[in-house]
């Protein structure tokens, strides 16, 4: 039975490459090296891990990193049943012994004394200590570890220590080219190319403000959705206000700046 299978991709993710990012990932995929992907949110990180996944036939295990994770949700723990106790392994050990790729998204939302289990697996030793049951489990040849954070956002809230960053080698990922960026809208919600990329002017006049009211301009993830919203029948400007300006603020005077912004595109 594959201990793996649950999490090995039938098909393959829709990914559209901006630069080197697939070679560099194959790089250091073939050197065993640990990865730090960095990168506002909804621009594709996710998508492109998924892809390199697919692409080096590899299984992918995912945690969603938060506030509550601890390292006991990462490496396991002891459980009670009718048998007795037994040892249960967490979605990195699991990883770890068996061989797959593990992918931590968001890391820095995790508690700062989970982080510090990576330590022995993003450097030469490669092993994972479980000291609840007194064992050490060196990785699979297989096992690789791949990281993200969104540094725009978390700079002001939590950060990454210096003794984790410098085990990992980095990719720093921006939004795709215009061009670029309207046919993964265009591809992932059916909207024309002349839908998607006004779509694209869209996020590129809210992505300005940032800094300025604004901690984030629109992602291509709310792209699409917008789009998915006007294949589904919604009105253009009514599928943005409800994807991509009502989400990116609360703040009424700049909500109806937003709205003029989506106006000025999508005449109704």
């Amino acid at each position: 039975m594959d201990p793996l299978a649950a999490w090995r991709l039938g098909a393959e993710p829709y990914y559209q490459a901006s630069g080197d990012e697939v070679a560099l990932f194959e790089a250091a995929h073939a050197s065993g090296l640990p990865l730090l992907l960095k990168g506002p949110t909804g621009c594709g990180k996710t998508r492109f891990v998924e892809h390199m996944a697919w692409r080096l036939r590899k299984p992918l295990i995912t945690v969603a990193c938060h506030d509550d994770l601890s390292a006991a949700d990462l490496v396991g723990r002891w459980l009670l049943d009718a048998q007795g106790t037994r040892w249960q392994d967490g979605p990195l050990t699991l990883a770890v012994r068996h061989g797959a790729i593990c992918y931590l998204d968001e890391v820095v939302e995790a508690r700062a004394d989970t982080t510090v289990v990576l330590h022995p697996l993003a450097d030469s030793r490669r092993s994972l200590p479980l000291a609840a049951c007194n064992a050490l489990v060196p990785a699979h040849a297989d096992f690789r570890l791949v990281v993200s954070y969104n540094p725009g956002y978390q700079a002001a809230f939590k950060e990454l220590k210096m003794s984790t960053r410098q085990r990992f080698c980095a990719l720093d990922f921006g939004y795709p080219p215009p061009e670029t960026e309207a046919a993964i809208v265009a591809h992932e919600s059916g909207v024309t190319r002349e839908q998607a990329g006004q779509l694209v002017q869209l996020a590129l006049r809210t992505r300005r403000l940032q800094g300025q009211g604004l901690d984030e301009g629109a992602s291509t993830r709310m792209l699409v959705h917008a789009g998915c919203l006007m294949q589904a029948g919604v009105r253009p400007g009514q599928a943005c206000r409800a994807a991509v300006t009502g989400p990116l603020s609360d703040e009424p005077e700049l909500t109806e700046a937003l709205d003029a912004i989506v106006r000025a595109f999508f005449l109704e």
